[in-house]
């Protein structure tokens, strides 16, 4: 297995928007200040990226701009998925001739493959690619799940590296851990769980909260791999109303909301999603005081 030792509060990147366009200097401004603030790797180009409603090649543009703003201070891990193979192929080969240190591939949407469609799929990919890869594995989303004996078949591919997990079972960790290795890197996909998540062998976490609260989401990891379990009981207890409130609504319409109140970029999305109702915005707003970032 070679690649990126990957670790800590990697943040899930928001692509802001301006009258429709990616807002270019936004971005790039926004990567500048999750670096600054601690966070310990970015993804570009994912769900909270908003990568369904990005052209190819805006999807490429954005993880070029990833990688040009990073300057390879973090570690940049480009979304690369699609149920169409052979597009996740290309846009996996683009992440690696544009410089993302990995490739975060989702599993096949819609389709429904079974366990032997999803290692052939992800064999096809790791095998036309020399990028390490990410699998993303996100039942809610993809309909499918990849199981912990298909996890291993893919985890023996020598450039397949690790696994973002948004199951919300606290039991797969250990599972994973056991069939994979140690050196297969569990990320957690939810950030709601990832102190549990950690404790069952974890090595990080894939976050949507950390667009608007990245120092505190790399303190507590900070203070996990240190064993200072009373700050990261604290960071959590501060954190926790900000994770819910940031799925009220389909994400990323939340933490856009909570993006622009820090001035970070527009409240902006493309349809289907809309911004959120002000009843939403309330709870937002109210889960930001709590964890400190506003007043």
């Amino acid at each position: 297995m070679s690649g990126p030792m990957l670790h800590g509060s990697i943040t899930a990147l928001i692509t802001p928007f301006k009258d429709g366009k990616v807002d270019e200097d936004a971005f790039q401004a926004f990567v500048e200040w999750q670096i600054e603030e601690g966070t310990n790797a970015l993804v570009s180009c994912g769900t909270t990226g908003e990568s369904p409603t990005l052209s190819h090649d805006e999807d490429m543009r954005v993880t070029a701009l990833c990688v040009e703003a990073a300057a390879g201070r973090v570690p940049v891990i480009a979304g690369t998925g699609s149920n169409s193979t052979e597009e996740a192929i290309g846009l996996t080969r683009h992440a690696q001739s544009a410089g993302a240190d990995a490739a975060l591939v989702v599993a096949p949407y819609y389709n429904k493959p079974t366990q032997e469609g999803l290692y052939q799929h992800y064999k096809a990919i790791h095998d036309a690619a020399e990028i390490p890869i990410i699998v993303y594995n996100i039942p809610g989303r993809s309909i499918v799940d990849i199981s912990v004996e298909t996890m291993a078949r893919l985890a023996a591919l020598p450039n397949l590296i690790g696994v973002k997990d948004a199951t919300a079972d606290l039991t797969r960790p250990v599972a994973t851990r056991l069939a994979c290795g140690a050196e297969f890197r569990q990320l957690s996909g939810e950030d709601a769980t990832i102190v549990p998540f950690l404790a069952q062998g974890g090595h990080g976490c894939i976050s949507v909260t950390a667009n608007v609260a990245p120092r505190l989401c790399a303190e507590l990891h900070a203070a996990w791999q240190a064993r200072d379990l009373d700050v990261v009981s604290s960071i959590n207890d501060r954190l926790y109303p900000l994770h819910s409130a940031l799925f009220v609504e389909s994400s990323p319409g939340p933490v856009k909301f909570a993006a622009s109140v820090l001035e970070l970029c527009r409240n902006e999305l493309r349809l289907p999603l809309v911004q959120v109702r002000p009843e939403t915005e309330v709870i937002v707003r109210k889960a930001m005081v709590h964890a400190g970032l506003l007043n």
